[in-house]
């Protein structure tokens, strides 16, 4: 390889919100979408919540011509709405499913049924080596009592371990997709500190867009307030990141953002904001480390955004364990009175009684078991990946030169002891 190398690589990322039967619009905007990623053919378009396979073959055979690749990252009961198009081809694929994710007894919510996940691609550029991901991390639903905060921190540590361990023979490294968070969100700093990955917002040369680079906007008509909350003026929760490694240096050149509107029409094409970043791939100078050793300063907040996580962890941990032990009791009770049933059921006065109440109980005890076997398990990924954080601790710990670490929780059994 030359060492003028220089590689473009445009990137356009978008939540597409395409929800059979509930988005609005969705078949209008999906036809506007293919016509703008037509026109513009970037290097790769990244695609969130595209929960329709029909609507990605629709978009797979609009852009054939200009994206000869394309991958539909398939998981859950509904899918992970992840796909990818690529005008160069694709190497590898491979994907990881989140191992939390939200509680199937919120229907409303529906997370949980959509088995969300991280998407990798690799690809190779005149002999450099891409590792590009794309991801949709769990929703917020209420800033002020968030109760997926746990499952949210889980999915961004998973995927700062898959990113660390799948891209050591990557030259550059890409993140693209809604993360549902805000910048200083502990899992979007977890993330960032532990890949080392940068934001294209905050590194990029020229940025042209809404403010503050935000990617949901009271401007944009299929947004609400109640979806933006206590933050009128709009949200940023969608990501390009990045990074280069060995001897080679990535930087974001321009990033755009659509502003409440499509870029041609004026109708939006979701009700998130898209964005598109150029980038630019060189050689380091001989003298240049492109991944520098981390300095005291940076051991330092990687140190402090992990004991938080580990510490939030372990809130998640005691409130799967309570649930675990509420559903326990239930189970205990409603086995209790289905054996009073059943001794009713012997005497004549009260038989009718006892076998109308019988299917309740039996549905009570049926439930209450479902409940409890998902919140043994959440409990069990609660534990491992804060076992992880307290290992990754412990060794941060040794190379500072600190002699204090968190003692670790014990794991959840059925009797409620450790296993």
């Amino acid at each position: 390889m030359k060492p003028n190398f220089s590689l473009r690589l445009r990137v356009f990322n978008l939540n597409c919100w395409d929800i059979p039967y509930l988005s609005k619009h969705r078949a209008d905007r999906l036809k506007r979408l293919g016509d703008f990623l037509n026109l513009e053919s970037f290097d790769l378009a990244l695609l969130q919540e595209v929960w329709s396979e029909q609507d990605f073959q629709y978009l797979r055979q609009k852009l054939s011509l200009t994206y000869p690749d394309a991958h539909y990252f398939r998981s859950g009961i509904i899918g992970s709405g992840l796909c990818v198009f690529s005008r160069h081809p694709i190497q590898e694929i491979i994907q990881h499913v989140y191992t939390l994710n939200g509680y199937p007894y919120m229907v409303y919510h529906g997370d949980w049924f959509c088995g969300k996940a991280v998407g990798l691609l690799v690809l190779h550029l005149n002999g450099l080596v891409l590792n590009a991901y794309v991801t949709h991390l769990h929703a917020e639903y209420s800033r002020q009592k968030d109760i997926y905060r746990a499952h949210r921190v889980v999915q961004a540590w998973e995927l700062a371990q898959f990113i660390h361990h799948t891209s050591k023979s990557a030259d550059v490294v890409l993140l693209c997709g809604d993360l549902n968070m805000h910048p200083k969100d502990l899992g979007c700093c977890l993330l960032k500190e532990w890949t080392g990955l940068r934001d294209a917002y905050v590194e990029t040369q020229d940025f042209k867009g809404s403010e503050d680079g935000c990617t949901m906007v009271p401007k944009n008509c299929y947004v609400s307030q109640q979806d933006l909350g206590p933050f009128p003026l709009g949200i940023r929760i969608d990501y390009v990141l990045y990074k280069a490694v060995s001897g080679f240096y990535i930087y974001c050149k321009t990033l755009k953002t659509t502003t409440g509107c499509d870029p041609h029409n004026g109708t939006p094409l979701s009700d998130h904001e898209a964005l598109m970043a150029t980038l630019y791939v060189k050689h380091s100078p001989p003298q240049e480390d492109p991944c520098p050793a981390p300095g005291p300063a940076e051991r330092s907040a990687l140190t402090s955004v992990l004991r938080e996580a580990w510490t939030e962890l372990g809130l998640g941990i005691a409130q799967a364990r309570w649930w675990a032990s509420f559903t326990g009791y239930v189970i205990v009770l409603g086995l209790f009175l289905l054996v009073s049933l059943c001794v009713l059921a012997a005497e004549e006065g009260a038989r009718e009684v006892a076998i109308l109440l019988w299917t309740p109980n039996v549905g009570l005890v049926l439930g209450a078991g479902a409940v409890y076997i998902f919140h043994m398990q959440e409990a069990k990924g609660l534990c491992r990946a804060q076992t992880e954080l307290q290992h990754v601790l412990r060794r941060e710990k040794a190379t500072q030169g600190l002699d204090s670490e968190p003692h670790p929780a014990p794991l959840l059994t059925a009797g409620g002891g450790q296993s």
